[in-house]
């Protein structure tokens, strides 16, 4: 009997499952970088060190995204995101407490916890998703890590003003557990072809890593990953405290611009999947918006406190819509490329150097900003490897395969 491919009504269980569990994950990994100017204090540390928290998250966000492909197959994709959840609300339990051993090892256990649900998600849209639909697909549920930016810019700076920042950060842990009986339903559904069997050891997960380097076009996404993310990650962390030191706003009006960010890259991240289904290639795309971030970035080189604030809402809307906005096109791309059944462990593995982006690029920008004294010459620094990569996408494709 021969099946109809999918269409995109068909795919909207799953899309809108995976799409709330990533905006919850999202949520709690970017409510640090709001709260900063307001916990670290608190701590014992400046605002600035928020960059080595993000740092430790995506640690463990390497670990979660690289072992992930052996859970989601022993246990199911949607287990896999019940699982992160849950380590997202105890990372952020144990945030709250404001000890600082007890914050750094939450800041790891967040990550652990996000790592496994875009593999998870991956697993299951690349089956579910039509063909001529699956960048738009995978950017659709993307838009959760923007949306979870946009819910931690409006809402946690309020809920600062009414809990405290450790109650805030609870708050946003119970969100995250409740969502786990709230995917409960459909586990049945998705969670099956289990394999009982399925290698969860540490020496397992060099499979997916393996996997990545051996197809040159992984690995040149696992590359673009690692600076995009780089980026990426830039705005996030240090937009607000950015904002508040800089331009001497206050946290709530920065939160917002934050937001406006975000909101920009959920527009972004539907508009460039669009386009790389229907107008260029997701290869150019990519391409282009490695360009388009750079450009952003080394705009900021440019700033200064004179500039007025709607000046600042555009500025955050473009930087955010490029910076933000590439990752659906890009897993898309990854899913494509991956050997037949194999997208979870590929997109496992290429989130390994996404998020090794993550992890080195804080600290390499806090070095840059203390010898420099300034964010627009950290950001302007960070905008060369994207302008690099962009160019390299434009110029060279590798084979499929290494003897193609």
């Amino acid at each position: 009997m021969i099946q109809s491919e999918p269409t995109l009504r068909s795919v909207a269980l799953p899309l809108v499952a995976m799409l709330a569990v990533q905006t919850a994950v999202a949520m709690a990994v970017y409510v640090a970088p709001v709260m900063a100017p307001v916990a670290a204090p608190e701590i014992g540390v400046a605002s600035s060190a928020i960059g080595y928290f993000i740092a430790i998250v995506y640690l463990g966000s390497m670990i979660g995204s690289v072992t992930a492909g052996g859970w989601i197959a022993r246990f199911g994709p949607i287990r896999a995101s019940q699982a992160g959840l849950v380590l997202c609300f105890v990372g952020l339990a144990l945030g709250a407490t404001a000890w600082l051993p007890l914050v750094l090892l939450g800041a790891f256990t967040i990550g652990l916890g996000y790592g496994p649900a875009t593999p998870a998600s991956s697993q299951i849209l690349v089956r579910a998703a039509p063909a001529s639909l699956i960048s738009l697909t995978f950017s659709i549920k993307q838009t959760g890590v923007p949306l979870g930016g946009v819910l931690a810019g409006v809402a946690v700076p309020t809920m600062i003003l009414l809990l405290g920042w450790s109650g805030a950060a609870l708050a946003v842990g119970v969100a995250c557990l409740a969502l786990v009986f709230g995917v409960a339903p459909i586990r049945a559904r998705y969670d099956c072809d289990l394999d009982t069997r399925a290698p969860i050891t540490l020496r397992s997960t060099l499979g997916p890593l393996r996997l990545v380097l051996g197809v040159p076009r992984l690995a040149e996404m696992a590359f673009a990953s690692f600076v995009y993310a780089g980026v990426q990650i830039t705005l996030v962390t240090y937009l607000v405290t950015f904002l508040t030191e800089m331009f001497s706003m206050s946290l709530v009006l920065a939160g917002l611009v934050m937001a406006v960010s975000q909101v920009a890259s959920v527009f972004g991240r539907v508009l460039w999947g669009t386009c790389a289904d229907r107008i260029v290639s997701p290869r150019r795309m990519l391409a282009l918006l490695g360009l388009a971030m750079g450009g952003c970035a080394a705009a900021t080189l440019a700033a200064s406190p004179d500039w007025p604030i709607a000046l600042l809402f555009v500025f955050a809307a473009a930087f955010g819509a490029t910076a933000v906005g590439w990752n659906g096109v890009l897993l898309a791309e990854v899913a494509r490329c991956a050997p037949v059944g194999q997208a979870g462990p590929a997109t496992g593995g290429v989130l390994f150097f996404t998020y090794l982006g993550v992890v080195v690029t804080p600290p390499l920008f806090n070095v840059v900003l203390g010898l420099a004294g300034s964010y627009a010459v950290a950001y302007g620094v960070f905008a060369l490897p994207a302008l690099a990569v962009g160019m390299r996408l434009l110029m060279w494709r590798p084979p499929l395969h290494p003897a193609a």
